[in-house]
């Protein structure tokens, strides 16, 4: 009898501080039988794998069905064609032949990117970049990190290192980033950063209800907590996510002037601020650019704010292994 068409990838999306598996269509499609867990890498990289390697199974059980292979988001750098981990940070991993490692323990097939450019093949894929060409994805979060499609191909660059829109400079010479390089825009936008900025104008805003969390609350202020806050009308914090958004404008305009994109898709936690970032980011934006490159691009929030990495990384399978 001969087999069927595949139904189903394991789409993975590896991050910092949690870890999740599901079982994504073939064709396309929102992930089902999703398997979340946190990271915790100070276990190490093989504790971190097997766990991995744990959760796809566990949704391919929970589905009762098999998958024709995994895809897998990860920090980077990368080194796409040996499926090594070069190298990440927030991991604690160094040179890690992560592919063959996971490959192995299942007899799947696997592929791994970038996990910023799975989110935004995701988005491209799926999302709310469906049917365009070129698109660029922002995710703004505890970095910010950045992936680029264009005519359906995510663009890699020449060592696999394109689209790290974080660190981007934007101001000279500026704060110092986590990276080691000053005025990049994720010491400004990032989760982190608006929380730091926040905490350090506090005593300027004694009504702020940042400024009741800090005196009441159980520890510091948090991004979510501004963005809460922002979004809620609190005045201080809509002037810290303001400032956020001007300066990631400033990112954004870069973009706009260097590929010309149709859509530029902005997802992680900090775009859950909602109109208080996006109306002073577009107003920047725009006052920044080229109007004919202004009036041909939209952004616009992520249709998969939590999924798009795993439906990407699925995408990135299906493409190196059935093209």
């Amino acid at each position: 009898m001969t087999p069927g068409p595949p139904r189903w990838i394991v789409g993975v999306d590896i991050g910092g501080t949690s870890l999740r598996a599901g079982m994504v269509p073939f064709a396309g499609g929102e992930p089902v039988a999703v398997v979340t867990g946190p990271s915790r890498p100070e276990e190490g990289a093989p504790q971190m794998v097997r766990r991995v390697v744990g959760m796809v199974r566990d949704s391919m059980e929970s589905l009762g069905e098999e998958a024709a292979g995994i895809g897998i988001g990860v920090p980077g750098p990368l080194d796409r064609a040996r499926g090594i981990v070069i190298e990440a940070p927030n991991l604690g991993w160094r040179d890690l032949p992560l592919r063959d490692m996971v490959a192995r323990r299942t007899g799947l097939p696997v592929a791994l990117d970038n996990d910023a450019n799975c989110a935004a093949y995701g988005e491209w894929w799926m999302g709310a970049g469906r049917g365009t060409q070129r698109l660029i994805g922002l995710t703004l979060g505890t970095g910010i990190g950045g992936g680029i499609v264009l005519g359906g191909e995510i663009y890699h660059g020449a060592s696999d290192s394109a689209g790290e829109v974080g660190h981007m400079s934007v101001r000279h010479p500026g704060r110092t980033c986590s990276c080691g390089g000053r005025g990049c825009v994720e010491a400004y936008a990032s989760g982190p950063a608006l929380a730091a900025r926040a905490a350090e104008g506090i005593d300027s805003a004694p009504n702020s209800s940042l400024a009741t969390l800090v005196r009441e609350g159980p520890g510091p202020v948090t991004a979510e907590a501004v963005c809460g806050a922002a979004a809620a009308g609190d005045a201080y914090a809509m002037r810290v996510v303001e400032e956020a958004a001007r300066i990631l404008a400033v990112a954004v305009a870069n973009l706009v002037h260097l590929f010309n994109p149709e859509i530029i898709v902005l997802g992680g936690g900090l775009a859950g601020a909602g109109e208080v970032l996006f109306g002073p980011l577009r107003a920047e934006a725009r006052r920044r650019t080229f109007r004919p490159a202004w009036e041909a691009c939209r952004i616009v929030a992520a249709r998969f704010p939590a999924t798009a990495g795993m439906i990407g990384a699925a995408g990135v399978l299906k493409r190196a292994i059935h093209g």
